[in-house]
């Protein structure tokens, strides 16, 4: 069966490959299963070179992230492509194989690149299946996003929209649908939120290490130091860091829970009173889908900028850079049985989309959309701020 809707994704950042797979999903349960399919082009056509590469772009946003934020800036200014797509011929040809064989009737992206791969294969090929880009990233979005020419743009937000609409898009091609989201933000089970702070219950701390994180075990050692907090600590797959923690958690009263890799970090933000973890696009996304407030230990230069300036706006949760500050800020966040962390958790009312997913899975079927789904409110007001990446206090 060949699939309606072609989904094009690409490794570098989990926010690109998980707004994939959770659009993938929605199309499956609107259309019926083989009705999206995803593909990686930079892995299909270079899988050594895209390995490489990506373990390139690891190392430049983990260690050495003034020189990534002058190279995405410089992409953003000097807009490398079209002019030089000939370096992407081997992801062309790729692309134009699977248009061949796939046939889709509508082609949508989560990785900016393919815009231009979409507008020279239409250019030189005729006419091709639409093709729609759903952009990953809040405020900070590079121009690569919108020089090729799109059906239309699925955004997180509306200050998002906003941002794409003042450099030139057409309003009626954004659509502030939200960010596909996993099908259990949709309507989460009663067992999964966080107990009553007000009543007394011990705060609920979920700490994920990421690669390159910067003071991790420094900050895991000070949570499960406080006694009065439940902390659950996802350390990926670094299994000596995770033995070490385990010790520690094994002396302490109030629960701890230490985790190696795990795909249940939808289910433990709905859990957790609030989340400790770089500001990445797919963990901000989730984070305000499960109303978890976040303390932002770490921000990559350039895209992730934007995703803490979202809540730096709306006033939600922190950013702590240090081991002490992270402290702090929890400490602040929960005094007075919660005070600070109920503001938070309501601040979150204007930005909640859970069903993000299931609408673009409906427009790219064209099938109708929920009602609340449409182009950039215009009237929106935005709350008044600096310009992204001046200010992260």
């Amino acid at each position: 069966m060949k699939p309606r809707v072609l989904i094009l994704t690409a490794g570098y950042g989990e926010g690109h490959n998980a707004a994939a797979r959770n659009l993938a999903a929605a199309c499956e349960d609107e259309g019926g299963p083989g009705t999206a399919r995803i593909a990686d082009l930079f892995a299909l056509a270079s899988p050594r070179l895209t390995a490489l590469t990506r373990r390139g772009y690891l190392a430049a946003i983990n260690r050495t992230p003034r020189l990534w934020s002058a190279f995405f800036a410089w992409v953003d200014r000097a807009r490398p492509f079209p002019r030089h797509l000939w370096l992407l011929r081997r992801e062309q040809a790729a692309l134009r194989r699977l248009l061949r064989e796939t046939t889709p009737a509508v082609v949508c992206s989560t990785y900016p690149i393919y815009g231009f791969l979409m507008e020279e294969i239409a250019r030189t090929d005729g006419p091709q299946a639409p093709h729609y880009n759903v952009v990953t990233d809040s405020i900070s979005i590079n121009s690569l996003w919108w020089i090729p020419r799109c059906a239309g743009w699925f955004v997180p937000n509306a200050d998002s929209a906003e941002v794409m609409i003042r450099a030139g898009i057409d309003p009626a091609l954004v659509h502030t649908t939200g960010f596909p989201l996993p099908a259990v933000f949709t309507s989460p089970a009663p067992a999964l939120q966080p107990p009553n702070l007000a009543a007394g219950h011990a705060p609920r701390i979920l700490y994920i290490i990421n690669s390159g994180t910067q003071h991790a075990e420094t900050t895991a050692r000070k949570l499960l130091a406080e006694g009065g907090w439940e902390i659950t600590c996802a350390v990926g797959r670094d299994e000596v860091l995770r033995r070490r923690l385990q010790k520690i958690a094994a002396h302490r009263r109030t629960p701890a829970t230490i985790l190696g890799w795990t795909d249940q970090i939808p289910r433990l933000l709905l859990t957790h009173h609030v989340v400790i973890s770089k500001a990445g696009g797919a963990t901000t996304q989730e984070a305000i889908a499960a109303r978890c407030p976040m303390i932002v230990n770490q921000i990559v230069p350039g895209q992730e900028e934007g995703n803490y300036e979202l809540l730096r706006r709306h006033r939600i949760g922190a950013h702590a850079p240090t081991p002490e500050t992270v402290i702090s800020a929890l400490h602040r966040a929960f005094a007075g049985r919660g005070t600070l962390w109920r503001q938070w958790h309501r601040a979150f009312a204007p930005l909640l989309r859970p069903h993000a997913a299931r609408d673009i899975a409906r427009h790219l079927l064209n099938r109708k959309p929920s009602p609340e789904t449409v182009c950039h409110p215009l009237g929106d007001k935005l709350p008044a701020g600096p310009p992204v990446g001046l200010r992260h206090g």
